[in-house]
């Protein structure tokens, strides 16, 4: 009815007029600028996803890095540690071999075994190799004891080279290069840490292979891309689009196709260029560019019609390449929706407008209320909120629209909550996980620290002065023995320069050294001081400790007291000394008392033949036979010097033995010298010769009444001792139980020249040649053949101390000495058979003649050998008599017992002017031991002994 109005019709026109004008308007000029800027939204949208992904994927790719690097600098210091295990062991062998409990040899054997066995980690070991380039221990028996020139065969050969002479410039370092495995050919990357150990000539090190530290780093590696995919599937770019990674390799990494991901996708070609896609991608890769080309739906496969965009990232570190993928009619669908709504919206803005015309009425106004009702609540916060109007005209679609407009806006707040609430729990996990990192570096600093105080206690605690210095010469560190030698405390040194601390004088003796370490050299010095009339000797080492670009930034002194090692060795250097003398004494008697013998027994039989009824003979004889006698016993002295003279030991009485050379000495001392003897009760006793011990005796008592021309008192005392500190006599002392005698006396003591050549043969302060020299060197013989220790001291007030040391056993310990003991004695020896045996033909031909008159028929041999041989033809044999040192195989101890084993009857007596120790066999009781030079009288009583005797030890 309403229409049938012009004026309303009129209205009508003019406001839909009005309003499609308006709506043309709005339209051709703000939707297209709408729809270009919806449609660079949904492209930066991608490109703002690419630029997160490449960030998270950079972020990781620096922590694999730092991992990397954490874990090479944690195996490097392992390899630190472990060459300073190995060294520390070295300087624990050459410790022994200073102090004698190995030879050089076996200790440089038993170093190298276990440097060569030695393993850890992943099957990891330890190498050493000689300036030479000799490898003098490895594990691979292809390179052990390789020398260079044999090593290089191998392709490894330059690299131990190239580590010797580094580590003869700077003592130690890192190398990197190209070695096997164990058993292994392949060549991978090694690390090697080496060391130069100048006491041993050699350099040690071990060595990791990268390719151990490339398997965690792997694990990492694929952490990330794990991390990466489960990330890149929530990622949706418009619709459908996504983010794919795949490597320089072309191999596809990361893609939601499950027929492209993990292939080599660059035979797929783009079909706008018919180039490889792959090959596209990379070239546009940050250059901002977008690569435009065609591809198929999932839902139109093969058909490849659809224009696609994508977007590139190059990430170096992992050699990724990062890439977005978006359907460009996906990103234009929102623009073209929004355009849509527009419309959609306007021609129902149009229609109310033209309702608005009847909007006079009650239906109109009020779901105007309702509706604008319903919008203030939902602007509020209530999303729940409805219009409540059911029509069916354009209100009512007004108001449906409205309703499913706001719900739509309550499920994208809901989704937008629920996305935040997931980022949100995100956030939060990475936070537990960045304080457990926390936690685990606080507790690495507390661990530090505690290894720090180890390393400080430790150093405390060695027996060296150590500091540190910087290249300024001022103190950085210095442990609690080098404080303890300036008497200050550690915090009063450091910081410090050292010219203040020690002095300029001491500072300018020190100046050289520090120039040559400074330079990149290790510097050794001994530094010799005394104090009190006491020498000190110690042995300074400066170490250069180089940074990471090999500059000397400090240097590291280690100061040991080194004065036991040098008297050590000044003691074994003098033991040594005396035993080539002692050598060549032997040697020297032995020759001389096969002369003497020769002497000797020409002599009386001289005297027995010719000179009977000549007294003017005789009186000439008689000298000449105790001059004989006389040079025999300076050859026994000398043998007791060599410690060869035969000896008769057994379990000697101390004390009594001591009371009777007092009473012997009494008788032939001057009464200005008194004798005193501090007897203590004994619970072992000595096991030596008593005889030549109270010669020992009575020499060391004469010795001391020259140092006293004017009276004055020697002192004897004796006592057991427990050795198991290992003293220093003559010779560094073996642990056990002795017997230590000590003959003090108060007389001027000893020169400093006496002191050192006391024992040596021939030597003696008496003037005008009333000593012979064998005194005190006939005691240190016998001593040392005693398998005892001696040592001469000057008193500090007067007079001199003599200590003699001797084996002890008590009696239980003893083997009994057989009581069942065969003394029958022949008293004629006419027609009974002896071999003679002895190379020394003036000597064989004078014992022959002996054996002759004593009524003996003989047959003689040169050697033993021959004696073998004549042996089994002689079944009537009585006696052999035979000289111990023998020419060929067998001595005369040997062919004595071989004798005994073939035919036991025999008498057996050996002759020689050296102790049966110094044979091949031990002596058997059964055998009688004449010592050279002798005559006739001592041979018959050899004869006229016991078949058995004691036997000597």
């Amino acid at each position: 009815m309403l229409l049938r109005s012009r004026l309303v019709r009129r209205f009508l026109i003019t406001v839909l007029i009005v309003m499609s004008a308006i709506f043309a308007t709005i339209y051709f000029y703000s939707v297209p600028l709408l729809k270009e800027k919806v449609y660079e939204i949904e492209r930066n949208a991608s490109r703002i996803a690419l630029d997160s992904v490449f960030s998270m994927a950079s972020k990781l790719h620096t922590d694999i890095e730092l991992h990397r690097k954490d874990a090479l600098d944690a195996r490097k210091q392992q390899l630190k540690s472990v060459v300073s295990l190995a060294e520390s062991y070295l300087d624990g062998l050459s410790a022994a071999v200073a102090l004698g409990e190995l030879s050089q040899e076996s200790a440089t054997t038993r170093a190298f075994d276990t440097l060569r066995t030695l393993s850890y980690g992943n099957n990891d070991y330890i190498w050493a190799s000689n300036y030479q380039g000799t490898l003098v221990a490895h594990p691979d028996a292809r390179f052990d004891g390789l020398s260079l020139e044999r090593l290089s065969q191998y392709d490894q050969a330059p690299a131990i080279s190239t580590m010797v002479e580094m580590a003869q410039q700077q003592g130690e370092g890192f190398y990197r290069y190209q070695w096997s495995r164990l058993a292994g050919e392949q060549l991978l990357d090694k690390v090697s840490y080496f060391k130069d150990i100048p006491a041993w000539n050699i350099v040690i090190g071990s060595g990791v292979y990268l390719d151990d530290l490339e398997q965690l780093i792997k694990t990492s590696h694929d952490s990330v891309l794990q991390e990466l995919t489960e990330g890149l599937r929530d990622i949706k770019i418009a619709t459908s689009g996504y983010l794919f990674i795949f490597d320089a390799k072309t191999n596809m990494l990361i893609h939601p196709n499950p027929n492209i991901n993990g292939t080599n996708f660059w035979d797929l070609v783009n079909p706008l260029t018919q180039q490889s896609i792959a090959d596209e991608l990379i070239r546009v890769a940050d250059t901002g560019k977008e690569l435009h080309y065609t591809w198929d739906r999932p839902n139109d496969p093969g058909n490849y019609v659809y224009e696609k965009l994508s977007l590139v990232r190059y990430l170096p570190g992992f050699d990724w390449y990062i890439c977005s993928s978006v359907y460009v009619d996906e990103l234009r669908s929102s623009s073209e929706q929004l355009a849509e709504r527009l419309i959609t919206i306007s021609a129902v803005a149009l229609t109310l407008l033209t309702l608005l015309i009847f909007a006079f009425a009650r239906g109109i106004t009020e779901p105007i209320m309702r509706l604008a009702g319903t919008a203030e609540r939902v602007s509020q916060g209530e999303f729940t909120a409805k219009s409540g109007i059911h029509r069916d005209d354009e209100i009512g679609l007004l108001a449906r629209t409205f309703d499913d407009m706001v719900e739509r806006l309550r499920d994208a707040i809901q989704n937008l909550d629920s996305k935040v609430a997931e980022r949100t729990q995100a956030l939060a996990e990475k936070n537990v996980e960045l304080e457990i990192a926390s936690e685990s570096i606080l507790l690495a600093k507390v661990e530090l620290s505690k290894v720090e105080e180890r390393q400080r206690l430790i150093l405390d605690a060695l027996p060296a002065d150590i500091l540190y210095l910087d290249t300024s010469l001022t103190y950085l560190f210095v442990n609690q023995g080098y404080a303890q030698r300036l008497g200050l405390q550690k915090e009063a040194i450091i910081g410090k320069h050292l010219r203040p601390v020690i002095g300029k004088t001491q500072l300018d003796q020190l100046m050289p050294l520090f120039e040559a370490a400074l330079a990149g050299k290790t510097v050794v010095h001994e530094i010799t001081s005394g104090q009190g009339g006491a020498v000190k000797i110690e042995k300074l080492t400066c170490i250069p400790c180089g940074s990471e670009n090999d500059q000397v930034d400090g240097l590291l002194l280690l100061i040991f007291d080194i004065t036991n090692e040098r008297e050590v060795e000044q003691k074994l250097s003098e033991a040594h000394r005396m035993s080539a003398v002692g050598q060549m004494a032997g040697g020297l008697a032995h020759d001389f008392n096969n002369l003497l013998t020769i002497i000797l027994g020409n002599l009386h039989a001289a005297k027995d033949r010719f000179a009977t009824d000549n007294e003017p003979l005789a009186d000439c004889l008689r000298p000449a036979i105790r001059a004989t006698r006389r040079g025999a016993d300076i050859t026994s002295r000398l043998l007791s010097f060599s410690r060869r003279q035969p000896l008769s030991p057994s379990l000697v009485d101390l004390g009594a033995l001591i009371e009777e050379t007092i009473q012997l000495l009494h008788s032939s001392l001057p009464d200005n010298i008194a004798l005193e003897f501090s007897q203590t009760s004994l619970d072992a006793l000595p096991f030596v010769d008593p005889g030549r011990l109270e010669d020992a005796l009575v020499n060391l008592a004469f010795n001391a009444k020259d140092a006293m021309p004017e009276g004055g008192k020697i002192h004897f005392s004796v006592a057991n001792r427990d050795i198991d500190d290992a003293p220093l006599y003559d010779e560094v002392v073996a642990p056990g139980r002795y017997v230590e005698i000590t003959v003090t006396d108060t007389g001027n003591g000893f020169s400093e020249t006496a002191l050192h050549q006391a024992f040596e043969p021939f030597f003696t302060t008496k003037s005008g040649g009333s000593g012979s020299g064998l005194g005190l060197s006939m005691v240190y013989g016998f001593i040392k053949q005693s398998r005892g220790y001696i040592r001469i001291e000057n008193h500090a007030d007067q007079g001199s101390c003599i200590h003699l040391l001797l084996p002890a056993q008590t009696v239980e310990a003893l083997d009994p000495v057989p009581r069942d003991l065969h003394t029958e004695i022949e008293n004629s020896y006419q027609g009974k058979l002896v071999l003679l045996v002895e190379d020394n033909p003036d000597v064989r031909k004078l014992v022959r003649q002996q054996l002759l008159d004593m009524g003996f028929d003989v047959i003689d041999a040169g050697s033993a050998d021959e004696a073998v041989n004549l042996i089994p033809l002689l079944p009537e044999l009585y006696a052999m008599v035979s000289d111990v040192m023998l020419p060929g195989e067998r001595n005369g101890i040997e062919l004595a017992q071989w004798l005994k084993a073939h035919n036991p009857s025999s008498h057996i007596i050996l002759i020689s002017g050296y102790s049966y120790q110094h044979s091949k066999g031990n002596l058997d009781p059964d055998f009688i031991l004449l010592e050279k030079p002798f005559d006739s009288t001592d041979l018959r009583r050899a004869f006229e002994q016991p078949k058995r005797r004691i036997p000597l030890r």
